[in-house]
């Protein structure tokens, strides 16, 4: 299973942001897995470090090489941008750059917890604890 996580999901695991760091930290650990695929974008990354280096700079660096050498990266590219702003239902121009990102990697689904920011998706929109309960929970 393809997964998309938007940045809010990398800050909470980069600065250990309780109670959602418990849920987005097994998330993006499910990058080890062989039966999931689990994705970001540069933009998501950018805005992760941005939050990161207010704590602390060196450790934010080192944190998101960790990520970036992990996680799948999603291309933006100028097809990305033009599918962004041809969309006359996106208002918010990042989150439709995050979307695009993650149709274009076929992801199954994006985890956020600014669900209400993708009003206009056609692919699945779970926040940590819903992702969780739905796809990681051992049923029986």
């Amino acid at each position: 299973m393809r997964i998309f996580l938007d940045a809010n999901i990398l800050v909470a695991v980069i600065n250990k942001e309780y109670p959602l760091f418990t849920y987005a930290s097994r998330i993006v650990s499910l990058a080890d897995s062989k039966q999931h695929e689990v994705f970001t974008s540069p933009l998501c990354l950018a805005i992760a470090f941005y939050f990161a280096e207010k704590k602390n700079k060196k450790a934010a660096k080192n944190k998101i090489k960790i990520l970036s050498a992990n996680l799948s990266i999603a291309g933006v590219n100028s097809d990305t941008v033009q599918k962004t702003v041809q969309n006359s239902a996106i208002n918010d121009f990042e989150d439709g750059l995050e979307y695009y990102a993650a149709v274009e990697s076929k992801c199954k689904c994006i985890i956020t917890e600014d669900k209400d920011d993708f009003y206009f998706s056609d692919i699945e929109v779970l926040d940590c604890g819903e992702f969780f309960n739905k796809y990681m929970v051992k049923k029986g």
